[in-house]
């Protein structure tokens, strides 16, 4: 991939979510990687807007700049697609579906985090993402009665991207990654090399 180098980017395509099952556990039960269930597609993306959480702060002595502090909160905003899928509804955001097939919201509804894999077109070649450990909120619901012409109504649900326990928050393909690593980006959720994340790597 080495001489398929991006110039732009545009476009958002394969959205996928993988929902973590479970956790490996350390000797006292605490979370340290997680176990996430193969990626599922989610159709109808139309747009994601993630904002980078935390900001540097300067630590000064000797009169400059002596120590950068970086503050990683990872991301936070909207995803953006036609109409949410009921496996979404009852796999992340907790909704039951009954045995008559109704979709049923409750108050004590537990939602589940997940890893969100997408990709952006790039001139050369797609540009895969994933932010590993998300969580979503209820969507919006409206709607509105249907005039000369009908206009589409978005759901948007917001998404708040956290650091894993060992620290890893968000992995993207470029140019010099090998083939079988893009070709496999959906699935399963992308091990980072060892040593090239933390001490811990998540386990797939």
């Amino acid at each position: 991939m080495a001489n398929k180098k991006n110039k732009v980017k545009f476009g958002l395509t394969n959205v996928h979510y993988a929902k973590i099952k479970d956790w490996v556990t350390d000797a006292s039960g605490a979370n340290l990687t997680p176990v996430y269930v193969d990626p599922v597609r989610l159709p109808g993306a139309v747009s994601i807007s993630i904002d980078a959480n935390g900001e540097n702060e300067n630590f000064y002595a000797d009169d400059i700049v002596y120590y950068v502090i970086s503050n990683n909160s990872g991301y936070e905003g909207d995803l953006e697609i036609a109409l949410i899928p009921t496996d979404f509804s009852t796999d992340i955001l907790g909704e039951i579906l009954d045995s008559n097939g109704v979709l049923v919201e409750r108050n004590d509804d537990e939602v589940s985090q997940f890893a969100l894999l997408f990709e952006f077109t790039g001139d050369k070649r797609k540009i895969r993402h994933v932010l590993y450990c998300c969580s979503a909120s209820r969507p919006a619901t409206e709607g509105q009665t249907t005039e000369d012409s009908k206009e589409v109504k978005t759901e948007t649900i917001s998404i708040k991207a956290s650091a894993l326990p060992n620290g890893l928050v968000k992995a993207k393909t470029c140019e010099s990654t090998d083939a079988s690593t893009y070709d496999g980006w959906y699935k399963n959720v992308y091990t980072p090399a060892v040593g090239t994340a933390s001490k811990t790597t998540v386990k797939a």
